[in-house]
């Protein structure tokens, strides 16, 4: 289910970013509202998020989703989703409904407004015969590898087909029979006839219909020639209506065939392309076909794997879908390609993590500890806030008891410098409860391992103050031996190790050996014991985590989603300094 109640996206991805009481409107929103003001399209403003359902979506489609939504809904206009569905070789049901739940959970509702590219196959079609018919098309015998040679390079015009002076009766026979199934595939295809020694390749007359012999998830075999993207997506903005056609970069050089097909077909409406620069993320891969290998090659568990930059993924990690749109938001939009620290989108993260979610204990390297003048069948309650950030949340009660477990790593044998945490003889505070004293330690006679602490504790501590006034430098948190329950961590750190994988040596081989470490055998607070799918926590100086949807009635297992540590604000921080 969406997270946020707001399903038009109006605070998904807001207009501008405001400094004092001014604001400043990114190049695409200046765009749209000139257009308004100006009442160009009679001042509508209708959008469509088109993704190909070849896979799964990632934070670089969240941009998109979130810049789409967002401006129709700051101009009550409408958004379009269409699943752009024309390669039926790589396009499955499995992919259309992820997409569907990743943008709902996005915070985002298309209403009634869902199409498919595939809705509109005979209008494309007719389309491409007008295109004949106006002597703008022409169906071409040359195989795969000739086209290529023919269309020339960056350097070198290209070359007429020799099947380019088909007459219009030919071509539209040949196209028919296409249709109906007499022909090979790759044996022959469509072209536009436009211009073979353009400055532009894509002018050179680009393929528009090709045959195709696979079984499509909508209209199953009912056709065996498929539009290219660039002939549909023009035709379908029209044939939708949309009013503003938003595009990353890479369709940049694709836009005067954009306009071409528009301008040579007999259309509802002509859209304006307008392009953006993608999103790109450090320590990150956003290809979808390098996602689709590492999926495929078992790198990663799959499509939702915590560690991959894909929407199902994230959720899956625990990022809220509200710092995502937040993030989406503070980035903006750029016309030029850059790259984003991926410590901005943690950053995020961790905001709304730490505003919304509830801080509870849990030990992930267990130590027993054993105070020994705490009576043996003796349970305190102490309370604990659930959030410091939030006052309407309220406090919960924690069972403390005679046998505790704390982190290992909160005791040393033989403390170095600036270690302020307990140690034979230190006196440390544990969260919300009292002051212990290490008295004793027991060893293992075959490891030498510490196996468990001997502790007192002052009992004229209780919430974590001495009424003498003595300090002590460090708290710890802990969790009742007698009520413990026992969990599956797991803790996830950034999938690749370069921060630009696949720059200087292939993206495989930066993949980070330890992006997932299992810990079994935990131990967290009771209060988490029915812990739901998705439920979000901070673990008291650990970070924050999600349970997963691998939890059990028997197990529950949880996905580090962040650490405390911001990076992101002490870049911040600095980069103030030296202005």
């Amino acid at each position: 289910m969406p997270e946020s109640t707001n399903r038009s996206g109006a605070d998904s991805n807001g207009p501008t970013e405001v400094v004092g009481e001014t604001a400043s409107l990114d190049f695409i929103r200046k765009i749209v509202v000139e257009d308004v003001a100006s009442k160009k399209n009679d001042g509508r403003v209708i959008t469509r998020f088109p993704p190909e359902p070849n896979g799964y979506l990632h934070i670089g489609h969240a941009k998109s989703i979130c810049l789409n939504f967002g401006i129709a809904a700051e101009h009550g206009g409408m958004c379009n989703m269409r699943f752009d569905d024309t390669n039926p070789a790589k396009e499955e049901v499995e992919y259309v409904e992820a997409i569907k739940e990743d943008v709902e959970w996005l915070g985002f509702d298309w209403t009634d407004r869902l199409y498919f590219a595939s809705d509109y196959f005979d209008q494309l079609y007719e389309y491409a015969v007008q295109l004949i018919n106006a002597g703008k098309a022409y169906v071409d015998s040359l195989d795969a590898e000739e086209i290529r040679t023919y269309r020339g390079t960056l350097q070198e015009a290209g070359r007429n087909s020799p099947h380019r002076t088909r007459s219009t009766s030919e071509n539209l026979l040949l196209f028919e029979k296409m249709r109906a199934g007499e022909f090979e595939d790759g044996s022959h295809v469509l072209r536009a006839k436009i211009d073979m020694a353009s400055g532009n390749i894509n002018m050179r007359d680009p393929t528009i219909y090709r045959i195709r012999r696979t079984s499509h998830h909508r209209t199953k075999d009912r056709w065996c020639i498929y539009p290219m993207y660039d002939f549909t997506h023009a035709l379908s903005d029209s044939i939708e209506g949309i009013t503003h056609s938003l595009c990353t970069l890479e369709f940049e050089d694709h836009r005067p065939l954009y306009d071409w097909i528009l301008d040579e077909s007999t259309v509802p409406c002509h859209p304006q392309q307008i392009e953006f620069a993608r999103l790109n993320l450090t320590y990150t891969v956003l290809s979808k076909r390098k996602l689709l290998q590492l999926v495929q090659d078992q790198h990663v568990t799959g499509w939702d794997d915590p560690r991959l930059p894909t929407i199902s993924g994230m959720r899956r990690r625990g990022y809220p879908a509200a710092a995502i749109r937040v993030f989406c938001d503070r980035i903006g939009l750029a016309k030029r390609e850059n790259v984003i620290d991926i410590a901005a989108l943690e950053h995020a993260v961790r905001e709304d993590l730490n505003r919304h979610s509830p801080r509870v204990m849990g030990v992930l390297h267990p130590l027993k500890v054993v105070i020994e003048n705490f009576p043996e069948d003796q349970v305190d309650e102490v309370d604990v806030i659930n959030n410091p950030e939030d006052a309407t949340a309220g406090t919960r009660k924690v069972p403390f008891s005679r046998e505790l477990y704390i982190e290992r790593d909160d005791f040393h044998s033989d403390p170095p410098k600036k270690f302020f945490r307990l140690a034979p003889g230190r006196e440390v505070r544990l969260r919300c409860a009292y002051f212990i004293k290490c008295v004793g330690v027991v060893r293992d006679p075959k490891t030498d391992e510490v196996i468990e602490l001997r502790c007192t504790y002052d009992p004229a501590t209780r919430g974590g103050s001495s009424p003498d006034g003595r300090k002590v430098k460090a708290t710890l948190h802990w969790v009742s031996v007698a009520h413990a329950v026992e969990a599956e961590v797991r803790l996830y750190d950034r999938l690749f190790l370069d921060e630009h994988p696949g720059e200087n040596r292939d993206f495989l081989e930066s993949l980070n050996p330890d992006s997932l470490k299992v810990i079994r055998s935990c131990q967290v607070e009771p209060s988490l014991k029915k812990a739901q799918s998705g439920s979000r926590y901070q673990f008291e100086r650990l970070g924050y985590f999600c349970v997963d949807i691998d939890s059990t009635n028997n197990r529950i297992v949880f996905n580090r989603t962040v650490l405390l540590r911001d990076t992101w604000a002490k870049v911040q921080r600095s980069m103030q300094a030296k202005r």
